[in-house]
């Protein structure tokens, strides 16, 4: 049975809500078409989210691995395609901690692909009726130093792993202070979360490479 790793994270920036852990603490435990699916909450703190992220590797040893964060001002399911290898928060952490201008780790390359099938998992999603799009930036906070040490981890192991990011939960979008934000439904996050799972499982069972889709930006 393949084995499925879920992060997200514990909510940050002095919310009380954080869609990416509503989202991987309801699929903990699914499974899904031979898939069996493990789910874990990460500390929003740089000096502790990569302990427990390693920690989690290597007591699952998972097959495909699909992290997810929040990110305020997404209006669809952003799956990331690339991330970088810099910590510059323009925030402080749930630990105070505000890295500027520094590597997640030294000396290793600037930046790494995903390797999850993005096309296929944004096409996958649409046919489900689902928005979705390609990222070409993770941030440089938190959710971007967690998919670059994933990624980092796991090189040349053949395992599937990536980062999508989320829209804020109604309830969140409903107190902030600003412009008026998207937002998706914990039930409609949880069902599309669902379905890129199921697209996961299918490619990596069927041995299939991703798709040649238009994904990029113009700027």
């Amino acid at each position: 049975m393949l084995r499925i790793l879920v992060t997200g994270f514990e909510p940050f920036g002095g919310q009380s809500l954080n869609p990416s852990w509503q989202v991987a603490h309801a699929l903990n435990g699914l499974t899904l078409k031979g898939a069996q699916v493990v789910s874990v909450q990460l500390p929003c703190v740089f000096a502790q989210a990569l302990p427990v992220l390693q920690l989690t590797l290597a007591q699952h040893r998972p097959d495909i691995v699909m992290a997810l964060g929040q990110a305020e001002g997404r209006c669809d399911f952003s799956v990331e395609r690339v991330a970088i290898n810099v910590m510059d928060a323009r925030i402080a952490d749930n630990a105070g901690a505000q890295p500027i201008d520094v590597p997640v780790v030294a000396g290793a390359p600037a930046a790494y692909f995903s390797t999850l099938p993005i096309k296929a998992l944004v096409a996958g999603l649409r046919a489900g009726g689902f928005p979705a799009s390609v990222s070409q930036s993770a941030g440089t906070f938190v959710c971007n130093q967690v998919f670059y040490a994933l990624q980092h981890a796991l090189a040349g192991q053949g395992v599937h792993s990536g980062f999508v990011h989320l829209p804020l939960l109604p309830e969140q979008a409903a107190n902030w202070k600003g412009p008026t934000l998207p937002s998706w439904p914990a039930s409609f996050q949880i069902a599309a979360a669902r379905q890129a799972l199921t697209v996961l499982v299918a490619h990596r069972q069927q041995g299939l490479g991703d798709v040649a889709l238009g994904g990029g930006t113009l700027n």
